[in-house]
Formats: C-alpha cells, structure tokens, sequence
C-alpha cells in the first residue's frame, strides 16, 4: 500500500524516530542513523520483523513495533495520508474488468485499517491483508498465495504483484507470479527492484492494467 497506491511522504520514518525515541535512540545519533538505514533497505518487510533485528529482544521489539504503530496512526489521523495519483482508478479499473485486488501491507491489522479508514478505501478492493492474515510477511510469498486461496484463483500465474520495495518484488516471484511489477512511486529505485527480480519497473500503478491481458468475456 504505502508507496504503491498510497503516498508515504516519509511517514514510516517519522513514525521509526518516534518509536526508537521511545526505546532511548535519540534523533541525530550514529545508532538512529544506522537503525534509519535499515528500516530504508527492509521497506515492505512486516514492521515486528525489522523491529526484531535493530532491538534484539522480543520485548523491545514488542516496545518498539507498539510505539511505532501509536505514531504511524496518530500521522494517518492528522490527514496526510493521500492516495497516490491513479490509485483509485486503477483499482476501479481491474475490478470493472473482473479481476481480483488485494492490497497487502507490512503493517499491522490496526494500522492498515486506519489508513483504509483515512482514505475511505473500506470496500475499494476485494481483499486487504496484512502479515497476521497470512502467517509471514514480506520478503516471505505467504500473503500472494493467501490472497490466491482467498479470492479462489486458479493458478499463481494468473497473478499479477505490485510494489515499491524488493521486498515486494521478492515475494511476487517467490509466490510463482506472471507479472512481479516495481513501481517507483515509494521506497526503492527502478535498479533495485529489477535485481530482486521485477519483471517490470513502471513509474506508477496506474500503468499496471496495460500488462495484464483482458480477461476473456
């Protein structure tokens, strides 16, 4: 979601400082520095899995994933999520030609609600899912294929992933999926995405429909 069909606009990293200034890394230190550089190369992963390998105990982790998520909802409330330019109507677009959307997040449950909630995107798609849904998160194809199973599709090659992250390209070709799309409207840049296995790199999602076949009436 974030990067791909919704505007991130640093709100992950905003939401990290927050949190790691909860657990004692203070804002303009070599440790958040570092700890920044990691939440930057592992976007898409499920947040309680990064926050694992920075805080080393499941408690702090717990800590840190609770205070990241306090943070992220209460940037979601105060209106600066947006969708990004096409979203909607790319969604609209597949759905009105019989397809399936799911839109997958490595956030929490609470946190994709609120977002789908800030956008009033309840019921703009077939299926939402987050990590808990499916067993494991990103890098991981466990969400791809539960959103096969979900929506009854046939065959993974009648699947198409999209994402800003390699951790999504990642998943999409794990998963077995025809079209594994980079998009780079979010995290990581078109040479990234091609080398964690992007079939294709587009400049939005709004591009998206123009590689899938119609589907036969």
């Amino acid at each position: 979601m974030a990067g791909t069909t919704v505007a991130d606009d640093g709100l992950v990293e905003a939401a990290f400082s927050r949190a790691a200034q909860e657990l004692g890394v203070e804002p303009g230190s070599p440790e958040h520095a570092r700890h920044l550089d990691h939440v930057r190369a592992t976007m898409g992963e499920s947040k309680i899995t990064v926050f694992r390998t920075l805080f080393g105990t499941e408690e702090r982790a717990r800590r840190a994933n609770a205070a990241f998520e306090r943070a992220y909802a209460g940037l979601v409330d105060s209106g600066v999520c947006a969708p990004l330019p096409g979203a909607e109507e790319t969604i609209g677009r597949l759905r009105a030609e019989g397809r399936s959307v799911v839109l997958t997040t490595g956030f929490s449950r609470t946190t994709q609600d609120a977002i789908l909630a800030a956008l009033g995107w309840q019921d703009i798609a077939d299926l939402t899912l987050c990590p808990a849904d499916a067993g494991r998160g990103r890098p991981y194809p466990d969400m791809v294929l539960t959103a096969l199973l979900r929506t009854g599709t046939e065959s993974v090659r009648q699947i198409a992933v999209a994402g800003d992250t390699a951790y999504d390209m990642l998943s999409g070709v794990r998963s077995g999926a025809a079209v594994v799309a980079g998009v780079t409207t979010g995290a990581h840049a078109a040479p990234d995405l091609r080398a964690a296995g992007a079939t294709h790199v587009l400049g939005s999602v709004a591009e998206l429909p123009s590689l899938i076949p119609e589907p036969a009436r």
